[in-house]
């Protein structure tokens, strides 16, 4: 009999694409799998061919879902050196231009046998269950984990009628949360509010990042120069991922900042606009192509800074500051995780960040102890997840939490059977093809068409009943 404890880790973005939903899921299954008492699969969408030409970098596709899992395993092998021990399954998914975002296509859940289906980790759980019909995943699985990446409501306040949309889509995202896990972790307290949740940031950094922080804590030993750049910044280049935050900074204090020169790095749909924001400016403000943040390139920045409001926690920070660099950031909740390190400036007004700046260009970053590259590290990121997520302690013991009073005990079943009478209504309601639409589903995504089944070598959906009018 297979006693091991098998974890199937769900998610809403896959390599090539460079996203937090891509990477960090990808060494949360990685770290996971180390042991022999869990057996870990790693769930990731499939596009079409369109849409992966929609969404991945340097005209990157793939024909079959064999190809992007080699692709995948190497690209995570090539980083920590060493293989891992879990499963990679994909499934089928489309590419809401308007949303930007990859959503799930039919039911995902059916992708994992009921024989295994003990522990599902949804990342992004809002985003994989808005659209789902099929299966309840509390019913699917023993125990439901959500981890909430993404501040959902921060991009849509940005937009149109963004107040008015905002309050309807955190209603929502409640609703179907509620539904469908059992337990929810806020990476940080900048993510919408959940009952019964926990803040805890999960997530850990590449160890490529804390190989070079070492690195330079040896030249500096050595008596080397260790920095010989001065401020960057790099992320996706749209504006909602600080660049107007860093812009507008920038604009508002160019005499305090005469001479200092910045570096931008990143692609993106707005990077047109960004780069003639920057010539704009009277300060020397370079804007370069996106590269992975290892790149030799950006060794010898010694600042790091960012001041979006937008992230939940942000990955780059991390990884500058496991690099030995300087931060200068926002104080602002997403950043919390990071006050712990004298390296990172945490400035809640503009000029406080000009300040910022300037204090890490004349001072030099303290080496990072030990404790604090560990907290760093996806080992430590996996060992709070555990604790976070219940899952430190035996499985049986999670869904039942019957009391003896009897009071207690008809409240619990009155709950149940609200939530069933919820969880109904939403698969009913997304179960018509015009109410998905309504709701802002991509066109067709009740089912997986027939070129998606076949790439992927699962049941066409002509033999089950068709999409609903």
């Amino acid at each position: 009999m297979d006693t091991k404890q098998h974890i199937a880790i769900f998610t809403t973005a896959s390599l090539p694409w460079m996203t937090g939903t891509a990477v960090n899921p990808l060494f949360r299954a990685a770290y996971l799998s180390i042991g022999e008492d869990r057996k870990v699969t790693l769930v990731v969408p499939w596009l079409s061919k369109r849409d992966q030409e929609l969404v991945y970098p340097s005209n990157t596709t793939f024909v079959l879902p064999s190809q992007q899992e080699k692709y995948i395993r190497e690209w995570l092998e090539e980083r920590i050196g060493s293989k891992f021990n879990f499963n990679l399954q994909f499934y089928p998914g489309k590419f809401a231009v308007d949303k930007r975002s990859i959503l799930p296509v039919g039911d995902i859940s059916e992708i994992i046998p009921d024989d295994e289906s003990d522990i599902a980790i949804l990342e992004e759980p809002e985003h994989l269950t808005w659209y789902h019909h099929g299966r309840r995943w509390k019913k699917k699985f023993k125990w439901v984990v959500g981890i909430i990446h993404t501040n959902y409501l921060e991009y849509v306040k940005r937009e149109k009628n963004g107040a008015v949309e905002a309050f309807l889509l955190e209603h929502i995202n409640r609703w179907v949360v509620h539904i469908y896990c059992h337990k929810v972790i806020r990476l940080s307290a900048a993510t919408q509010d959940y009952p019964k949740s926990v803040i805890c940031n999960v997530h850990g950094v590449n160890p490529k990042f804390l190989e070079i922080g070492k690195k330079k804590m040896e030249q500096r030993q050595d008596e080397e120069q260790v920095f010989g750049k001065g401020v960057y910044y790099i992320g996706k280049m749209i504006w909602s991922k600080g660049y107007r935050e860093l812009l507008k900074l920038l604009s508002d204090h160019q005499k305090d900042l005469a001479g200092i020169e910045v570096d931008l790095f990143g692609n993106g749909e707005d990077s047109d606009e960004v780069q003639k924001a920057a010539r704009d400016l009277e300060l020397s403000v370079k804007v370069h192509p996106g590269r992975d943040h290892t790149d030799p390139i950006f060794h010898d920045y010694k600042v790091f800074v960012n001041p979006s409001t937008t992230d939940v926690v942000c990955t780059t920070t991390a990884e500058a500051l496991a690099m030995g660099k300087f931060v200068v950031c926002a104080d602002h909740p997403s950043n919390e995780f990071f006050r712990q390190f004298p390296n990172c400036f945490l400035c809640d007004k503009s000029d406080a960040f000009v300040r910022g700046i300037f204090k890490a260009l004349t001072e030099e970053p303290e080496p990072l102890t030990n404790v604090q590259m560990h907290e760093l590290s996806w080992e430590a990121a996996t060992e709070r997840f555990l604790t976070a997520a219940e899952l430190d302690q035996p499985l049986a013991k999670k869904p039942q939490r019957t009391r003896s009073k009897k009071f207690l005990s008809m409240s619990l079943q009155l709950g149940r059977k609200f939530d069933d009478a919820s969880a109904y209504i939403h698969h009913v309601t997304l179960g018509f093809e015009g109410s998905r639409r309504a709701f802002g589903a991509v066109p067709g995504s009740l089912h997986p068409d027939e070129q998606q089944c076949k790439e992927l070598g699962i049941a066409s959906p002509s033999g089950k009943r068709g999409s609903k009018k």
